[in-house]
């Protein structure tokens, strides 16, 4: 069984497994302290292009969008999210749970305008109801989709007059800014958001996730938030030892860019035996529609999610790849589905 269900199916990039076996009996402070978190730290400021960003580094994408959204909001403050993000769809209700109502918006292709944003502003209008303050969106998306920067400029625009927090989920960030159809920098990205966070998890890491909060007034006792919410790791250099060997070179970005050619090479020979797509996605995550019997028969052999139901004979499945994808597994991939054509 080869799967394309997801980004994180592999363990970690080589070189990340040889430098943690080369590390392994040295003895680091813990909790962030040690000197490969620090190097960690200085490395991706540098790929940021500032040096007035505060960076931790937490396990998985859950535990940072819980620990940042509890910090961020006050207990009578919600966020906003479109309908399908990660927040309300995937996280068994952690944002909840930390005593946050998530308001939801329909939105189109997995992203938000500022102009529903402001449609819920006009809702919630006095202490009777929540009060919207982060704006929550994930780039790429949760169907693969981009924000471009005339997007993400209006929506930042819109959140600073308003007052809301803009925070950007980035497990997939890598796959975003590495999209041929991608205009925006990391730099640009750090001056247009609040807080965001790089994606190792799904792109070549073991685990881990590095948070950039980019707004001071966000940044005081955030270590205790961490704390609190068990995000901070007592053996942190397992984290930092990662995001250096990571950012030292251009290896997060080389990682991102093979994900998405192979999703690129996927598409287009699904393309040219005919198939249709539920959405275009110019990331590492696409959605084409099959027959039901195709499907099944796909199943014997292949792991990947059944996305959407089209009607009685037609679902929208999904296809992840991966930094670990070979091209080997995409073609042996198209072959059986001729095969089965």
């Amino acid at each position: 069984m080869y799967s394309f269900k997801n980004d994180y199916s592999e363990g970690a990039h080589p070189r990340i497994l040889q430098r943690l076996f080369e590390t392994n009996l040295k003895q680091f402070e813990g909790y962030g302290k040690d000197i490969y978190t620090q190097q960690a730290v200085e490395l991706i400021k540098k790929k940021i292009g500032r040096d007035d960003v505060d960076v931790h580094f937490l396990t998985g994408g859950t535990q940072t969008n819980l620990t940042v959204i509890s910090a961020f909001l006050r207990s009578y403050e919600a966020a906003v999210a479109v309908a399908s993000g990660h927040i309300l769809v995937h996280e068994t209700g952690a944002i909840e749970a930390t005593g946050h109502k998530i308001i939801s918006i329909e939105g189109r292709d997995g992203k938000l305008t500022s102009e529903e944003i402001e449609a819920v502003l006009k809702v919630h209008i006095d202490e009777h109801m929540v009060k919207p303050k982060l704006v929550y969106i994930s780039n790429s998306t949760e169907i693969g989709t981009l924000y471009k920067k005339n997007e993400l400029v209006k929506i930042s625009k819109f959140c600073r007059n308003n007052n809301l927090i803009l925070y950007l989920d980035g497990a997939r960030l890598g796959s975003a800014l590495c999209s041929s159809e991608n205009d925006l920098t990391l730099n640009q990205l750090a001056n247009l958001v609040d807080a965001f966070y790089i994606g190792g998890t799904k792109n070549g890491a073991l685990f881990g996730e590095a948070l950039v909060i980019c707004n001071n007034s966000l940044k005081e006792d955030f270590r205790y938030h961490m704390k609190q919410r068990g995000a901070l790791l007592a053996k942190g250099w397992l984290l930092g030892i990662q995001f250096k060997e990571l950012f030292q070179d251009n290896l997060f970005f080389d990682l991102a860019a093979h994900a998405n050619k192979m999703a690129v090479l996927l598409r287009e020979k699904l393309k040219d035996l005919g198939f249709s797509f539920l959405i275009y996605s110019p990331t590492n995550q696409i959605f084409p529609i099959m027959p039901k019997r195709l499907i099944d028969e796909l199943q014997q052999k292949y792991l990947f999610y059944l996305w959407e139901k089209i009607d009685d004979n037609y679902s929208a499945i999904r296809l992840v790849t991966s930094w670990a994808t070979k091209m080997e597994a995409v073609e042996a991939f198209v072959r059986d589905i001729k095969a089965l054509l």
